[in-house]
């Protein structure tokens, strides 16, 4: 598959790029890039567009004056996860228009979760660099932000991980601890599968595209198993 037309992108984002090789480089896969090729990836886009967004973030959540620093903290991953930005990712197309090997696409790589997290980063990246702050501020605000009220009703800002060992303590005096009991895919591209036990008991299992992120879904699966709200 041929990537979409920038101008597509440009048009449904509402960003017209003054140099159209920052949006190339922040839409190309590192699997598109290598010996005799002379685009480069998107990885050092990312890191920019991850320190823009996580600012925005951070300035807007700032404004809720009647809450605390761990529940801002809580509300602000929430937004900023990638499966969150995945789904931002695909709200607007963006696997349609990346630049990735055949064996990329053909495996799905246009629909992998930190790939598409990943490219809308670099994508605020790039915007950054080309229109400058305000410009990747609007954008973040128009199609991440917005999704906080969202977020909150369906309770995706709560910390699983501080639930269940607030619960693990209080009924069994125990502090939970998480074991990493696979590892699969490329480094760029693993998905953990942790455990969280109380002791040597194995209560629940949990995948992420991180250490982390396993974590919480090992720590949500727990409460369920449990039967603890």
């Amino acid at each position: 598959m041929q990537p979409q037309p920038f101008a597509l992108l440009e048009k449904s984002i509402g960003v017209s790029f003054r140099k159209k090789d920052h949006l190339a480089q922040a839409l190309t896969h590192r699997s598109a890039t290598g010996k005799g090729k002379k685009r480069a990836d998107n990885e050092r886009f990312e890191f920019l567009g991850d320190a823009v967004l996580e600012l925005v973030a951070t300035e807007y959540l700032f404004s809720f004056e009647n809450k605390s620093e761990g529940e801002l903290t809580n509300w602000r991953s929430a937004l900023v996860n990638g499966k969150q930005l995945a789904e931002v990712a695909r709200s607007i197309q963006l696997g349609d228009y990346l630049f990735m090997s055949t064996g990329e696409d053909l495996s799905g790589g246009r629909d992998k979760e930190s790939t598409l997290a990943n490219a809308l980063e670099a994508l605020i990246g790039a915007i950054f660099l080309d229109q400058g702050f305000d410009v990747a501020r609007k954008f973040c605000y128009e199609h991440i932000l917005v999704h906080l009220e969202g977020l909150l009703r369906e309770g995706k800002h709560r910390d699983f991980k501080s639930l269940f060992q607030e619960k693990a303590q209080a009924l069994h005096g125990v502090t939970p601890h998480y074991t990493v009991i696979a590892a699969s895919g490329p480094d760029h591209e693993k998905e953990f599968t942790c455990a969280v036990c109380l002791g040597e008991e194995e209560v629940a299992k949990g995948r992420g595209a991180s250490k982390q992120e396993a974590e919480q879904a090992a720590a949500k699966a727990g409460l369920k198993a449990k039967g603890w709200k």
